[in-house]
């Protein structure tokens, strides 16, 4: 097994490509167990940058993943996010408290606006900067943000910004046009959520195709997909240790030349702008 790449922040600090995403985790008892084991998994195998969202399960899952990270909060990259309708200047500050509480930690290494917001931007940044200087948070960033928007966080000041958190995988490559490119001429990293598409791409013939050939399993060749940029971070999400132990794997893959042309053929990368997709 070699180590996880690292992907640089505009800061300067590195974190690893490969994480852990918590969507749609926190939402049963029955399954917190078997989803606080997946995730201390995830960290021993150094998956260590935590993906979650006020918004995820109505704050169950921060608290589960607070519960996952317990004692461990010091090996962690903790991202969460802000809910748009709470992004006023203080709505951010006060959704912010709730979140390091059911967090069960002093500070958030990475804070998100999880989609354009309603509220002003110039108030949500501000509000960034002053969790920021108070300790709150270390870094901030955004989601489901465009070429349009990301030039509106810059208009209010808003260099800072860590990443941009959206949609990318090869059923949804729109990014790649312009989105991309302009994140790469800025030093500001993606951050791409569902990478496997929700699973679907579990199941696609040309996938299947390439995996046998690297005694992998199609989901794992869309990830190592996610993983050829060196300015994309991928955080898929599981809830099952070989789940787990099968994401961490794809980190290992290397495609070929011919690999990637297959990729291309049955996956076209766009040749015009679209809108940006999400889920």
């Amino acid at each position: 097994m070699t180590d996880i790449k690292q992907v640089r922040l505009p800061s300067g600090e590195m974190v690893p490509a490969l994480g852990q995403g918590t969507w749609k985790m926190g939402e049963s008892p029955k399954r917190r167990a078997d989803e606080v084991k997946a995730l201390r998994l995830g960290l021993d195998l150094g998956m260590t940058l935590i993906d979650t969202a006020e918004m995820y399960a109505d704050g169950g899952s921060e608290e589960m993943v607070g519960e996952a990270i317990a004692g461990r909060r010091d090996e962690v990259f903790l991202v969460s996010k802000v809910w748009p309708g709470n992004a006023s200047g203080q709505g951010t500050t006060a959704a912010c408290e709730r979140s390091l509480k059911r967090l069960r930690t002093d500070r958030l290494d990475l804070y998100l606006l999880h989609w354009p917001s309603r509220h002003p931007i110039a108030d949500t940044v501000r509000a960034f900067e002053e969790l920021k200087a108070a300790g709150k948070i270390r870094h901030w960033g955004v989601s489901n943000f465009d070429v349009a928007e990301m030039d509106d966080v810059l208009d209010v000041g808003g260099k800072a910004v860590a990443a941009n958190q959206v949609l990318y995988n090869l059923t949804r490559r729109g990014i790649e046009f312009d989105l991309l490119p302009w994140q790469k001429s800025h030093g500001t990293p993606i951050m791409a959520y569902s990478p496997v598409e929700q699973g679907r791409l579990a199941h696609h013939p040309q996938l299947q195709r390439i995996a046998v050939a690297h005694k992998a399993t199609p989901a794992q060749i869309a990830l190592a997909f996610t993983l050829l940029r060196d300015d994309v971070i991928t955080i898929p999400k599981a809830t099952a240790e070989a789940h787990v132990r099968e994401n961490r794997a794809a980190a290992d893959i290397v495609l070929s030349g011919a690999d990637i042309a297959a990729l291309d053929a049955a996956f076209p990368p766009p040749k015009r702008k679209g809108e940006l997709e999400m889920i």
